[in-house]
């Protein structure tokens, strides 16, 4: 596999974690109970996750609306696809 390729699967595989924790913030809105940020699995995604959207969400937090994983997962899915086109 080329160094293009793994990027390109390092980038799916990042999407599919910032989608995941998408996901992961509408349980408490559905259940009516907290997260428990002592579960490893929520505590993964937030620590993989937090460095790339605390940076992003200081500019797209619109009132009580963060846009930050949205632009992200877009930008993600644009970069992939420039890498798989030039390989």
């Amino acid at each position: 596999m080329s160094a293009i390729g793994l990027a390109a699967v390092v980038l799916q595989v990042f999407f599919f974690i910032v989608l995941a924790r998408v996901i992961m913030s509408w349980i408490p809105l559905i259940t009516n109970k907290p997260l428990d940020y002592s579960n490893p699995i929520v505590k993964f995604l937030i620590d993989v996750t937090e460095p790339v959207l605390a940076p992003m969400r200081r500019y797209l937090t619109i009132g009580m609306i963060d846009l930050s994983p949205m632009v992200l997962l877009i930008g993600l899915s644009i970069l992939q696809s420039i890498l798989l086109r030039s390989a």
